[in-house]
């Protein structure tokens, strides 16, 4: 396998706790045989806590297993209010702001 595989799955436009388990299973699936998955999130999507805690948990994991997680384009609508929301904006580390926000990490 190349190890610059990757693979982008598409997320429905609600993201939301009652169908949370869904989302992770369709990532899960993806995640298994690649070594980079790009989550594409469309601006107008709805999202709720459940699926910033989703993406939180993949990312770690994904770091402990050598992988990457990406988002396709930085949060925007919905996404970025549930972070703002949940204080995440104020506590994100350079890393995090690059991963929801795609911004520049500066060393």
């Amino acid at each position: 396998m190349d190890d610059q595989y990757s693979e982008s799955i598409s997320l429905p436009d609600i993201l939301n706790i009652r169908n949370i388990s869904e989302i992770y299973q369709s990532m899960t699936l993806k995640f298994r045989d690649s070594k980079m998955l790009i989550l594409e999130v469309a601006d107008d999507a709805e999202a709720d806590l459940s699926f910033v805690q989703l993406v939180e948990s993949a990312r770690a994991e994904a770091k402990a297993s050598g992988k990457t997680l990406r988002l396709s384009s930085p949060a925007s609508g919905s996404v970025l209010k549930v972070l703002q929301r949940g204080g995440f904006v104020e506590a994100f580390t350079a890393e995090d702001a690059q991963f929801w926000l795609h911004q520049e990490v500066h060393s």
